[in-house]
């Protein structure tokens, strides 16, 4: 079996690693000092709101850091360099005691942001040994931005609307930072795209005019999807919780019918599925092989209903007076947007989709992957003609995106690491060997 391996780390990555530990630490800052804000004007309601979501996302995202580095651990069949190199998160007991107490404090995701600016340094301006591993590490902190936005950033977006519409007052900064707040979310969602994409052999098939018009749709799917939440909190605040629960609980279930098999164990599998749920709140997200056209159709029909069922309440329950600059504008604005999106989405997959390059063995057209959603990625093409050269030496895969990956392509098109405990006891949990 082929076994291609990651790509090069090269200084646009190094460049992009400083960027995103430099936007994750203005992140924060702004984050605490908008609460400043709201408990020195003694807004205790929206500063504990604030918290809660930081707390809950950040609790998340350590969660799955520190599964990861466990079962990165166990990961047999690296080679010298990068033996080396996993140090980094984990290595000896007494560094790996420090990592999980980091992991505790909430400061796990900014020591992976901080282990691959490094080693990127190392690979990149030293010259030294671990390409693959430094790529490796980008691809797991794209995944993790991406869990940090849909479960922070789009509750945040939606609380920061509420109060806009609640106070019925808003400065042109507000209005400003409301619009670059969706723009991160969808753009967030586009470099987990390009992430995915990369992992792939023929990555330079993802033109930037492509992730444009990736952008486009998903902007304008997720911009109305959170006016809508944020509106129908204005008129019945207390009820927004149980909303969301109902409907958590829903994608939930739905995701474990669908049968993910992403995390290395039940427990962890479970914290994945619930969320996907918070996921699926905002945003479609593909998490199972098969056929996903028919996934997106039910989805989308579930989200156009609920979100209809929100801004109806809310046009019923507004206040006439307070809301009739601009209740007009809400009324037509959602429903277009969102047509608008979904049609932009098609006019992805028909002209910008290289989805007639055919993946010998795939066993399905790209036609088959319509609708894959934010983690969908375009078909692969290889030269049968060419003869396969076997390689002896382990490779580096990340196993999180070799497993996203087949799941997308319902097929093996990378294959997946074994841990050793898996590689004894073959319990099962669908990994698939990378050698054979």
């Amino acid at each position: 079996m082929e076994c291609p391996c990651l790509g090069r780390y090269s200084w646009l990555d190094f460049v992009f690693a400083v960027v995103g530990v430099c936007t994750f630490l203005f992140d924060v800052g702004s984050d605490v000092w908008v609460a400043r804000e709201f408990y020195i004007h003694g807004e205790l309601f929206w500063f504990s709101a604030l918290l809660g979501f930081m707390l809950f996302s950040s609790v998340i995202v350590q969660m799955f850091s520190w599964s990861w580095i466990k079962h990165d651990s166990q990961l047999k069949d690296y080679d010298s360099q990068t033996e080396g190199r996993r140090v980094l998160l984990c290595g000896d007991p007494k560094r790996a005691t420090l990592t999980a107490f980091l992991h505790v404090f909430q400061l796990g995701f900014f020591l992976r942001h901080i282990s691959a600016i490094w080693l990127g340094f190392c690979v990149w301006w030293r010259g030294d040994g671990g390409s693959e591993y430094a790529v490796y590490l980008t691809h797991d902190l794209s995944l993790l931005r991406l869990i940090e936005t849909f479960c922070e950033s789009a509750p945040q977006l939606s609380l920061m609307i509420y109060i806009m519409l609640h106070t019925n007052h808003a400065r042109t900064i507000q209005y400003v930072s409301a619009m670059a707040s969706t723009t991160s979310i969808a753009w967030m969602v586009v470099d987990y795209h390009r992430s995915l994409r990369s992992f792939l052999p023929n990555a330079n098939q993802q033109a930037w005019p492509s992730s444009m018009v990736y952008f486009l749709w998903n902007l304008l799917l997720i911009a109305p999807r959170v006016l809508t939440v944020a509106l129908f909190t204005s008129v019945l605040p207390q009820y927004i919780a149980a909303h969301y629960l109902c409907l958590w609980l829903v994608f939930v279930l739905w995701a474990w019918l669908q049968g993910t098999d992403f995390m290395e164990g039940p427990v962890g599998e479970w914290l994945y599925r619930a969320t996907i749920g918070s996921i699926w709140y905002f945003s479609w997200f593909n998490v199972a092989e098969g056929k996903t056209r028919w996934r997106s159709v039910i989805y989308h029909s579930f989200i156009i209903t609920d979100s209809g069922i929100l801004l109806f309440t809310w046009w019923w329950l507004r206040d006439p007076e307070s809301t009739k600059s601009y209740y007009f504008f809400f009324l037509l604005f959602i429903p277009l947007s969102y047509l608008l999106g979904l049609l932009v989405k098609a006019l992805y997959y028909c002209c910008f989709h290289p989805k007639h390059l055919k993946l010998e063995g795939l066993g399905k057209s790209g036609e088959d992957e319509m609708d894959a959603g934010v983690a969908q990625t375009a078909s692969l093409q290889t030269d049968s003609a060419q003869p396969k050269v076997v390689s002896h030496r382990p490779q580096v895969v990340n196993n999180r995106m070799a497993k996203h990956v087949n799941n997308f392509y319902s097929t093996t098109v990378y294959p997946v690491a074994k841990t050793e405990k898996q590689d004894k006891n073959h319990d099962g949990l669908n990994t698939r060997c990378w050698f054979s």
